[in-house]
């Protein structure tokens, strides 16, 4: 991967990706803008803000106005919002580049914040977060966030609260684009097939003229732990959907290589320990995933899964036994092996569209992290031993790192208080 970043005098950074045999291209802009910038009062208002980009700009007024064109190139387009970070991008044939690069831009730099739309918009939002609410998998995700880090930035919901979204108003947006959305934390990323000087010439003209203040900051997350801990919700569903994890690292340690081989020994495929043992030895679940989550200031190792409700406590109790032999023996060479190959050849397959190269270089430049290669990132897997594992794994998988978080027909902690321990 050739890749080239440009620092505009405003601080914009650019970063290039030139992929001569795709016949994409996607144009991305990422900014450090989500919701661990927001104060309690306002969260929420990042997505929110996010969805209101899309719905009118000085050049183009009306909604409409954008889709029309995106769609009459047969693009595809989209925004996401996490804690640390908004993205907005367009893909579509390479010879729509001048399109996809006006419209993104114009997105990010004139939106209107039109008055009704927003009032329109609200009830969205509002059916958005209703429709998480009938996901108990993905809704666990969010109660295990609140486990972790309580009534903190990290542990709100992206989303924000329905209260938060009916009360924002138009001067909310504002203020918070003029503090968040400034140029020295964006970023813009153009990959596929293109013409490199164009291009980066074409961002220039198009961005050398906005300036924005300092960008502000955001509340440092406090990890703070002293035994296991659990948050249960109870509700009437056809399976136990749990999240169980451990406190790891962030993102820019250098534990998280062995952490990623680790959590692929644990999940990485249909011969990985928890779907032979779960899905195929004892039948009680359809998925079960093991991955680990870094932000810029703390992490965690957490494995999902959706359990058969008789036989919950047995689940739990089958993942903590795989969690202590990952502390006390070490992984094989053949499964070592494996499970390397296993994250190589993900990764190449991860990257084969430019939309996926765009974010990629966008999500590690977003974090001010060095850009590495795929080359590197997969010297960096090769170069775990079985040690590395071990001892990182006896590091996380402590009786006070431990967390549980369940959606389901249980509402007594004492039910796992025994289970969570080694």
């Amino acid at each position: 991967m050739k890749f080239t970043k440009t620092i505009l005098k405003n601080g914009l950074r650019v970063i290039t990706v030139p992929m001569k045999d795709n016949p994409t291209v996607t144009v991305l802009v990422m900014v450090e803008a989500g919701s661990k910038y927001e104060t309690k009062e306002i969260n929420g208002l990042s997505h929110f803000l996010e969805h209101m980009c899309f719905k009118g700009t000085t050049k183009r007024p009306k909604a409409i106005d954008i889709s029309r064109e995106l769609d009459t190139v047969g693009a595809q387009y989209n925004a996401f919002t996490s804690q640390e970070y908004t993205g907005y991008y367009a893909k579509a044939d390479y010879k729509h580049l001048d399109l996809l690069l006006d419209v993104v831009s114009d997105m990010y730099l004139n939106p209107v914040f039109n008055e009704n739309e927003i009032e329109k918009e609200k009830g969205v939002i509002v059916e958005e977060i209703n429709m998480y609410e009938d996901l108990p998998h993905r809704k666990v995700q969010e109660i295990f966030m609140r486990l972790l880090y309580g009534d903190q930035p990290a542990g709100w919901d992206i989303a924000g609260t329905k209260e938060n979204i009916k009360n924002l108003k138009r001067s909310d947006f504002l203020d918070y684009r003029r503090k968040h959305y400034v140029p020295s934390a964006t970023t813009v990323v153009v990959a596929g097939k293109f013409d490199e000087k164009k291009t980066l010439g074409d961002i220039q003209k198009m961005w050398n003229g906005v300036f924005g203040g300092k960008k502000k900051g955001k509340v440092k997350t406090v990890e703070s732990q002293k035994k296991p801990e659990m948050l249960l919700q109870y509700k009437d569903t056809d399976q136990t959907h749990i999240v169980l994890g451990a406190r790891s690292f962030n993102a820019y340690s250098k534990n998280n290589p062995a952490i990623k081989v680790l959590s692929a020994a644990l999940s990485g495929g249909m011969s990985s320990r928890l779907f032979q043992k779960l899905r195929d030895e004892m039948g009680i679940c359809y998925y079960v995933r093991a991955e680990n989550d870094t932000y810029t200031d703390h992490g965690f190792l957490q494995v999902s899964a959706g359990l058969d409700n008789k036989r919950v406590k047995e689940g739990i109790g089958a993942i903590m036994e795989e969690f202590k032999k990952l502390k006390t023996e070490n992984v094989s060479a053949d499964e070592l092996n494996k499970v390397k190959q296993q994250i190589q050849g993900n990764l190449y397959l991860g990257l084969e569209t430019s939309d996926s190269f765009a974010e990629y270089c966008g999500y590690q430049e977003v974090l001010n992290k060095p850009i590495k290669t795929p080359e590197q990132i997969i010297a960096e897997i090769q170069a775990v031993t079985a040690d590395d594992i071990k001892r990182n794994a006896d590091k996380i998988f402590q009786n006070k790192n431990l967390n549980l978080a369940a959606i389901g027909r249980f509402k007594d902690k004492d039910d796992f208080l025994p289970i969570l321990k080694f």
